[in-house]
């Protein structure tokens, strides 16, 4: 892999024309991950529920999600002989009496489980807590981990074919609410948070549990459920090892990720993720994308997602919009004006032509802390490659998504891409929109070690409208979506804060802590108010919860109570700091 000679992120201009190869061989693209029969099944039960309950706060998650009493068959021909009436409807005591009958309740086949490395209160717990009330909740925060831990009930390994959860070999902690399974880059701020907690076994074990997912299927699921076998999400596994090295210098667990993560960074520069793109000199680069492998609605959100489609006349339409819901599935973003052609009309999703910021960045990341475990383990040569692609791939992202006026990473937009078709870009196919994944390079350490570079991004974030009374807005657009205005998330706030700080540069930490202060400050009083943590908050108002998307707030919350407690490490409470909006 060729790349242009070396260029500060700060003096680089965007070429002006770039050929772009996007590489699409036909044998990837087509692949679609087929469905199990028990998932199809619970899809049509699904549908019968959607009709025959017409309750407005209807779940579909719930019933792809519900465990068999009995094989497959027998439950099938018991819902075939329901009786119907003249519409071919279920009456509303029929099919509640089936499901009572047939079906262990959601969540059924997960049974709580109390961590042996939880105590009360930690030796060393967040030492820099000085004020009571915020040491009080913290405390509270850090018990909810044994609320969300669970294992895998015996049940599912006796009968795998009755449940759509996926078996993981040790114990848990789940997100919370409808989200009742694990998920994958939800557990990188979940064991940030268990690593304050000091709850190292934990963290471990839910390593262990996305590794397993790469020894059985060649990547991290999305979620340890049949339906999420179509795809990933954010790859952030090598970044939770890192963690747990960094505290507990488990050389073992490094010795046994390693191959786990090269199989992982091989799923996500195959074909099926991978763009090749030439600029105007000739020289080559490649960065990746989101694409699920799926082209059908989601199994947990299949009457949502066939009612959006069904603004489309033809099957390969239908199938085009099914593949982009799935794909921004894999984001993370479900959904946002992020991956729309032209937002906010949600038909115009279009995921698979976006190449995102923020991914790309995670898979830097990847390719740094690949190789500073081969150091570790002595693989040299490894570790020499992963540090060379590494500065090839800080290089294609300076050329492609660095816009030296904004001083911001913008998403790159590809034309709509026939397989092996060349595209010209011109610096308009950069998405000039404002997002918070804008930022999230400086979350790497090729970026926020350049001092420089920082105190422009820095200037461009506090300019950039997304700074608000109760933290950083995903985007500037109130799109109705739940990854846009005004919704914040834990992750996003947790990505720039840190960054900010490991720059080292004073004025960065200083907003940094200013972002925190607001975060925790609106966590707070939303549990005082609500007495739970939610899954993501509304940045204009301190002490609201957000909202928006297509299903009613959450809460738990593993991703929210882990942001918390790192933030409260980082930054601590000073005993005469009221917290209050």
């Amino acid at each position: 892999v060729s790349s242009q000679p070396k260029l500060t992120a700060t003096s680089r201009q965007l070429p002006t024309s770039l050929t772009v190869t996007v590489t699409e061989s036909s044998k990837f693209m087509d692949i679609v991950k087929p469905s199990t029969p028990l998932v199809s099944f619970l899809q049509r039960l699904q549908q019968t529920a959607f009709h025959t309950f017409n309750d407005p706060k209807f779940d579909p998650k719930t019933y792809v999600d519900l465990p068999l009493k009995f094989p497959l068959s027998v439950t099938e021909l018991a819902f075939q002989n329901l009786p119907k009436s003249s519409t071919a409807s279920v009456s509303v005591d029929d099919l509640k009496h089936f499901i009572g009958e047939y079906f262990q309740g959601a969540g059924d086949d997960l049974v709580y489980f109390h961590p042996e490395d939880f105590v009360p209160e930690p030796e060393g717990f967040l030492p820099k807590v000085k004020n009571r009330e915020v040491r009080d909740w913290a405390l509270k925060v850090h018990s909810l981990w044994k609320n969300l831990s669970r294992k895998v009930s015996s049940e599912v390994n006796t009968h795998p074919s009755y449940h759509t959860l996926l078996p993981v070999p040790g114990n848990v902690v789940i997100p919370g609410s409808r989200f009742r399974e694990v998920y994958y880059w939800d557990s990188y701020w979940v064991i940030r948070g268990l690593l304050a907690s000091k709850m190292y076994k934990t963290a471990k074990s839910i390593v262990l549990n996305l590794i397993s997912f790469i020894d059985e299927y060649g990547f991290v699921l999305n979620g340890a459920r049949a339906y999420y076998t179509n795809r990933s999400q954010p790859p952030l596994l090598s970044a939770m090892i890192y963690e747990i090295y960094s505290i507990t210098g488990d050389v073992e667990l490094v010795k046994r990720s390693l191959p786990a993560l090269l199989k992982e960074y091989e799923f996500w520069n195959s074909d099926v993720h991978k763009v090749t793109v030439s600029d105007a000199q000739g020289c080559t680069h490649t960065l990746n994308r989101y694409n699920a492998r799926w082209n059908k609605p989601r199994p947990e959100s299949s009457t949502t997602d066939k009612a959006s489609a069904s603004k489309f006349s033809t099957a390969s339409e239908k199938q085009h919009f099914y593949r982009q819901l799935a794909s921004a599935a894999e984001s993370g973003w479900d959904f946002s004006t992020r991956w729309m052609r032209h937002p906010p009309n949600f038909t115009t999703l279009s995921t698979t032509s976006v190449i995102p910021v923020d991914l790309n960045a995670f898979i830097l990341g990847m390719e740094l802390n690949i190789a500073f475990f081969a150091n570790v383990t002595g693989d040299n040569s490894t570790a020499k490659h992963f540090l060379q692609i590494s500065d090839v791939r800080k290089e294609a992202m300076n050329s492609f998504f660095w816009n030296a006026n904004k001083k911001q990473w913008f998403d790159f937009w590809l034309s709509d891409a026939k397989p092996e078709k060349v595209h010209v870009w011109d610096t308009l196919h950069q998405n000039q929109n404002v997002f918070a994944s804008n930022f999230v390079p400086l979350w790497m350490k090729p970026f926020y070690s350049d001092a420089t570079l920082v105190t422009n991004v820095l200037k461009s974030l506090k300019t950039s409208g997304l700074l608000h009374a109760a933290g950083v807005a995903t985007s500037l657009t109130n799109s109705g979506q739940q990854w846009d205005f005004p919704n914040g998330w834990a992750p996003l706030q947790h990505m720039l804060v840190e960054g900010l700080v490991k720059s080292g540069l004073e004025e960065a930490r200083s907003l940094a802590e200013e972002i925190a202060i607001r975060w925790i400050t609106t966590n707070y009083i939303v549990y005082k108010k609500t007495g739970v943590m939610h899954e993501k908050f509304d940045v204009e108002k301190c002490g609201e919860f957000g909202g928006g998307g297509e299903y009613v707030p959450q809460t738990g919350f593993g991703w929210s109570n882990g942001v918390v407690l790192a933030f409260l490490e980082e930054f601590g409470w000073p005993e005469d700091r009221n917290i209050e909006c």
